[in-house]
């Protein structure tokens, strides 16, 4: 993240370009202040970031480009690290105090102690494993069923097809990341062409289930 990224959070000082704007941090809870703000791989930001970051949580506030305070009182702050990740790889599950071990010396060694002792929690997440995976296949099935209701088309997924997109989309390292793309690949743009085609027509209930390396779509 670049130095100029603490005018895009706060705002552009009074005279520059996108002053009118408002910054992208300040503005979003100053019109929402019961927010949760999430900063992403927050290892990447530059160190005046860190500097808003530290008033921020020491203050509970912060001023905006245009000199008004900002209240942070009321907002949920979280931030994402892969600083220390590859322990949980190499280690795993089975070693798990020994990964969080060597994952808060890696947190200690890349953030200054100022930062790391404002922070009220540090959740160390494991990687998933493929049991979980199938939870997770359900909440993208029930997101797809919404689109479907519009048409009146019921989906039914078999147990064979969960378990086959939850085997495709499932990677050790990368956990859930790929079963998006799987699901599309393998579910949604071949339910996409039947639908097209004019083979499930509105109103239809389907049933899905494994067949080969594939989906197979019946209709009632």
């Amino acid at each position: 993240m670049e130095k100029h990224s603490v005018a895009r959070l706060l705002g552009a000082p009074p005279g520059y370009v996108g002053y009118e704007e408002g910054g992208y941090l300040t503005e979003a809870v100053r019109r929402r202040p019961y927010s949760v703000v999430l900063f992403d791989e927050i290892e990447k930001a530059h160190s005046d970031v860190f500097n808003v970051l530290l008033q921020i949580l020491d203050d509970g506030r912060m001023t905006d480009g245009h000199g008004r305070t900002v209240d942070f009182k009321n907002t949920i702050i979280i931030m994402t690290s892969n600083v220390g990740s590859q322990w949980i790889q190499e280690l795993g599950a089975s070693q798990r105090e020994e990964a969080e071990r060597r994952v808060n010396d890696a947190l200690r060694s890349a953030f200054k102690p100022e930062f790391l002792n404002r922070i009220d929690e540090i959740i160390i997440f494991q990687n998933l494993v493929p049991e979980q995976i199938g939870g997770i296949v359900e909440i993208q099935m029930d997101r797809l069923r919404k689109r479907l209701a519009e048409r009146n088309i019921s989906l039914i997924l078999s147990d064979s097809a969960k378990a086959f997109l939850a085997e495709k989309g499932y990677d050790r390292i990368y956990g859930a990341r790929p079963l998006k793309r799987a699901i599309q690949k393998y579910l949604e743009n071949p339910l996409s062409m039947e639908i097209l085609k004019g083979n499930i027509p509105d109103g239809s209930a389907v049933m899905a289930d494994e067949e080969g390396d594939g989906i197979l779509f019946s209709v009632g």
